[in-house]
């Protein structure tokens, strides 16, 4: 058995501790936000906030959970979350949509710490994201958008 935080509730899961957190939250929670793209941490699509930093969860083991807080694009809140969010339906970002939910988790926790991004701060940040339809520009200017939003 895990026992973690999820979205703010304590959830325990009968899980082999070698199970990625990303099929504990898709198998076991039915948390279908976080999506499966690589496996190996190198796309971002499965991007969670584990203990308020963005993380790869295809690659993060369930015995790595015991007493740490997870977020996922579910769970995700508050004004930073709320700006990023507006940003992306206001510049139409999403195209297929499917590398969304983590490139929205990674531009949340960039602007939790950095309010103003330059260019430079936010494709370091955003690294490792792939978008399959290209929308890296839409993307930069969806977080200048939210961090003008959050007065940064």
């Amino acid at each position: 058995m895990v026992t973690f935080r999820i979205n703010g509730a304590s959830r325990e899961v009968d899980v082999d501790a070698d199970v990625p957190l990303l099929w504990v939250l898709r198998d076991e929670l039915g948390l279908t936000g976080t999506k499966y793209g690589c496996g190996v941490a190198q796309c971002g699509a499965c991007t969670v906030h584990i203990d308020g930093h963005a993380s790869r969860s295809c690659v993060t083991p369930a015995a790595a959970l015991p007493g740490r807080e997870v977020v996922t694009i579910e769970g995700i809140s508050g004004k930073v979350a709320q700006a990023v969010q507006a940003a992306w339906r206001k510049l139409d970002v999403a195209q297929c949509g499917y590398c969304q939910s983590g490139q929205i988790m990674s531009a949340v926790s960039l602007l939790t710490e950095i309010r103003r991004p330059s260019d430079a701060d936010i494709d370091d940040a955003m690294t490792g994201n792939v978008c399959r339809c290209a929308t890296y520009v839409r993307i930069r200017a969806a977080i200048h958008e939210a961090a003008a939003t959050l007065g940064g």
